[in-house]
C-alpha cells in the first residue's frame, strides 16, 4: 500500500475512538478486572470498521499503538495494552509456511510449547543526562545492543550519565508444530516466540509450560544474526513478537462453565440413570463391556485427593489396566479416552522411553545450561495418560512409572538438575497376555510380562476375553456393521456437555464418606479376607489387600461425584463393590480352591499351588532325616498317598528344581541343595 492510499493517522484515531464508544460495555469488563489489558474481539472490529481491521493486519505495530493512544486519550485508562482475539482464519499460517512476505504482518500460529526460558527483564527506554549542560536525553532501546545517545544539543559527544531505565519482563518460548498438521515424513518445524509484559504474569505462566498447546497471535519480526567478525549476517532469523497467547487445552479444573451449561448439567444429574448414560457415551462404537465403561467413567471423575495431618497425601486418581486377547478394541478405548479427557496423552509402549514418560534433562543452547523437558505423565498432570502395549515397554523405562503412579511425583536427578515434578495423572493401560491369548487355568501374573509391583498399583484390572458365543457374536457383528453403515453412533450425552459435566463435578464437589458407606466397605473387605477356606492349610489365600481397599474408597467417592452429591452413600459403596467383585471374579478366582485369591493377580503362583509345593518340600525334609541325603521319589509318593496325585507331586518337584531348592543327583532321586 503506498503512502497516498494509506488512511491517515488522525482518521484511524477517530475510527478507534468511535469503536470504543460503541463497545463501552466490553471495555468496561476488561478494565474492571484491573489488568490494564483490553481484549479486542477482532470480528467485532471488522464489523464496525474495515479500515481499522485491515490496517491491524498489514501494519500491526503502528495501528495497535494508535488504538492504545485512542483509549488513553478517551481518559478510560492509562498505559494500556490491547490484546487481540478471534482473528479471522485467513491469517493462520503453518510454521513451515512462514516466508519473508509475512514479515511485519499480524499472523496466527498454532503449536506445542517445547521450551520456555526464564523470565528476564529487558530495557526498553533509557534516560541519560549530559554532564556539560544538564539536558536529559531519552533513548529508545530497540536492538539487542544497549544504545547510548551519540551527541547532545550542546555539542558534547559521549560520556553521558545514565539516570534511569525502564524495564519490562520478557521470556522466550520455542513453539513446535502440532503433530496433527504434519503429513507423511515431515519434521515438525520450530519458531521462537518473544513474549513480554502481562503475557509473562505468573497466572499466564502456568499456561505456557512446555507441553501445552497454544495459539499465538503476533507480529513476525526478523532478528539480525551477528557474525563472529562483529558485523551482521545477510541471513536473518525469524521470531514472533506475541500480541496474545490463547491456551488451547485446559484441564477439567480450568474449563469455563456458563450458567446455561450449569442448568443442563444439573438437569442431567437428576436423572437416576446418569451413571449408565455416561457409561454408554464412552466409545459408543464398541459393543458391550458395561462394567469396564462404568469404571472408565469413574476414572474420569476420580476420587478425592487427601492431605493428612502428618503431610502424607493419598491419591485420588484411579488407575485401570485392561489385559485382553487381541482384537477386543483396547486401543480404540484408549484413544477415545485420551481425546475426551483434557490434557489426555496417548502413548504406545514400544516407542515410549522412560524419559518420554517422565521427564528428561536436555542441554539448553539458549541459556547455556541444563533445562527440563517434560514427558507424557508430567504433561498430563491433572489429566489422563493412556499407555498401550504396556508389556512391550522396556523394563527400565517401566520402572519410571512406579513413583508416578503411587506418589504422583516424578523425581529427576541428572547433571545439576534436581527436581520433583508433579504428575497427578490417572493411568489407563492396556496389555496383551504373554502368549497372545489367555489361558483361564493359569494365574494372570504368569500370563503377563509385568512385575507384580506394577500390577499391584492398578486399582482395577479387567481381563477382556474373546470367547466365541453365538448370541454375543451376532450382536457384536450387527453393531459393528451398523457403525460402518451410518458413520458411527453418536454419544448419548454430547461430547462438550460430557466434558463440562466432569469438569463441573471435579471443580465443585469433594464428597465425604458417610458412616453407612464406611460400614459397607469395611464389611466387604473383612468378610472377603476372612472367608472360610475348605482346606485349612499353612498358607491361606489372601483375597484382597489394603491397596484394593483404597481403590474401593476412591471408586465410591467418584460415584458420589458423578451424582454431584457431597456425601458418599451406601449406594455408591455398593457400586464400587460390584465393580471390584466383577474384577476379582475375572482375575483373582482360583479354580482349584474355589476362592478369590489376590496371589493369582500379583504373584507367580496361586495359593493352592504354593501349598502343594510347600507340602512336597516339607515331606522331602522329613524323609531326609530318615533315609539320608538322597531321597527316592517313590518314597515321597508313598508318604503323600491320598493327599496328592502323582502328577501334582511331579509338578511340585519340577517347580522346586526350577527354584533351585532341590536337584536330582540321579534318576528317581532328589536331594536338597
Amino acid at each position: 500500500m503506498d503512502e497516498e492510499s494509506r488512511p491517515k493517522k488522525e482518521d484511524l484515531m477517530i475510527e478507534a475512538k468511535n469503536f470504543f464508544e460503541f463497545y463501552k460495555k466490553e471495555l468496561g469488563e476488561s478494565i474492571r478486572k484491573g489488568d490494564k489489558v483490553i481484549l479486542l474481539d477482532f470480528m467485532k472490529l471488522t464489523e464496525f470498521s474495515n479500515k481499522l481491521s485491515e490496517e491491524i493486519l498489514s501494519n500491526p505495530e503502528e495501528t495497535l499503538r494508535l488504538i492504545e493512544l485512542a483509549i488513553e486519550e478517551s481518559g478510560l485508562i492509562n498505559n494500556v495494552r490491547v490484546r487481540l482475539k478471534n482473528i479471522s482464519k485467513s491469517q493462520e499460517v503453518k510454521i513451515r509456511n512462514i516466508r519473508s512476505k509475512h514479515l511485519n504482518e499480524m499472523i496466527i500460529i498454532e503449536g506445542i510449547i517445547r521450551q520456555a526460558s526464564d523470565v528476564r527483564p529487558q530495557v526498553v527506554n533509557a534516560k541519560f543526562e549530559c554532564p556539560s549542560c544538564g539536558t536529559i536525553i531519552s533513548v529508545l532501546q530497540m536492538e539487542k545492543k544497549f544504545r547510548e545517545p551519540t551527541r547532545c544539543s550542546c555539542g558534547r559527544r559521549g560520556g553521558f550519565k545514565l539516570i534511569s531505565k525502564e524495564m519490562v519482563d520478557t521470556q522466550r518460548l520455542v513453539v513446535e508444530e502440532s503433530p496433527e498438521s504434519l503429513s507423511g515424513g515431515e519434521q515438525p518445524k520450530r519458531i521462537n516466540i518473544f513474549i513480554k509484559e502481562d503475557l509473562v504474569e505468573p497466572k499466564m505462566e502456568e499456561k505456557t509450560t512446555p507441553g501445552s498447546r497454544i495459539e499465538v497471535v503476533g507480529i513476525l519480526k526478523e532478528v539480525p544474526v551477528p557474525l563472529h567478525t562483529g558485523g551482521l549476517s545477510t541471513r536473518f532469523e525469524l521470531a514472533i513478537e506475541a500480541n496474545n497467547l490463547i491456551p488451547l487445552e485446559e484441564t477439567f479444573e480450568e474449563l469455563d462453565i456458563s450458567e446455561e451449561d450449569e442448568r443442563q448439567i444439573l438437569e442431567l444429574a437428576e436423572d437416576p440413570k446418569i451413571f449408565e448414560n455416561l457409561a454408554r457415551s464412552i466409545t459408543p462404537s464398541v459393543w458391550g463391556y458395561e462394567e469396564i465403561k462404568k469404571s472408565l467413567v469413574l476414572q474420569l471423575f476420580s476420587g478425592v485427593k487427601k492431605v493428612h495431618t502428618d503431610g502424607q497425601t493419598s491419591r485420588g486418581d484411579i488407575h485401570i489396566l485392561l489385559i485382553g486377547d487381541p482384537g477386543v478394541a483396547k486401543s480404540v478405548t484408549l484413544t477415545f479416552m485420551a481425546n475426551i479427557s483434557p490434557k489426555g496423552r496417548y502413548v504406545v509402549g514400544k516407542s515410549a522411553s522412560g524419559a518420554g514418560l517422565t521427564a528428561t534433562v536436555v542441554r539448553d543452547e539458549y541459556l547455556r545450561g541444563w533445562s527440563l523437558e517434560a514427558g507424557a505423565m508430567v504433561l498430563a498432570n491433572k489429566g489422563l495418560v493412556c499407555i498401550d502395549e504396556l508389556e512391550k515397554m522396556d523394563p527400565n523405562d517401566r520402572s519410571a512409572m512406579h513413583e508416578a503412579m503411587e506418589q504422583q511425583t516424578i523425581t529427576v536427578s541428572k547433571a545439576n538438575v534436581q527436581a520433583t515434578l508433579r504428575a497427578e495423572t490417572s493411568v489407563l493401560a492396556a496389555a496383551n497376555p504373554k502368549f497372545g491369548r489367555f489361558d483361564p487355568y493359569q494365574s494372570i501374573a504368569q500370563q503377563i510380562d509385568l512385575p507384580p509391583t506394577l500390577i499391584n498399583r492398578f486399582d482395577v484390572i479387567f481381563t477382556l476375553r474373546d470367547i466365541p458365543d453365538r448370541e454375543k457374536d451376532e450382536r457384536i457383528a450387527t453393531h459393528v456393521l451398523q457403525e460402518h453403515q451410518k458413520q458411527g453412533e453418536t454419544m448419548l450425552i454430547p461430547r462438550e456437555i460430557f466434558r463440562k459435566y466432569v469438569a463441573y463435578a471435579k471443580q465443585r464437589i469433594k464428597p465425604k464418606l458417610s458412616d453407612e458407606a464406611v460400614k459397607e466397605i469395611k464389611k466387604f473387605y473383612v468378610d472377603l479376607r476372612n472367608k472360610p477356606v475348605a482346606s485349612e492349610s499353612a498358607m491361606r489365600p489372601i483375597p484382597i489387600s489394603a491397596r484394593q481397599l483404597q481403590a474401593l474408597i476412591r471408586m465410591a467417592e467418584a460415584s458420589a461425584k458423578l451424582r454431584l452429591n457431597k456425601t458418599v452413600t451406601i449406594e455408591d459403596a455398593k457400586k464400587a463393590i460390584e465393580l471390584m467383585k466383577y474384577y476379582l471374579m475375572q482375575v483373582g478366582y482360583d479354580y482349584e480352591s474355589k476362592t478369590f485369591d489376590i496371589d493369582r493377580i500379583s504373584s507367580k503362583f496361586s495359593s493352592s499351588q504354593r501349598n502343594k509345593i510347600i507340602t512336597v518340600r516339607d515331606t522331602i525334609t522329613e524323609l531326609e532325616s530318615k533315609l539320608g541325603k538322597m531321597v527316592p521319589v517313590e518314597e515321597i509318593e508313598k508318604e503323600l498317598e491320598g493327599k496328592m496325585d502323582k502328577n501334582e507331586i511331579t509338578e511340585a518337584i519340577n517347580k522346586l528344581v526350577i527354584n533351585t531348592e532341590i536337584f536330582k543327583p540321579r534318576r528317581g532321586y532328589v536331594q536338597k541343595m
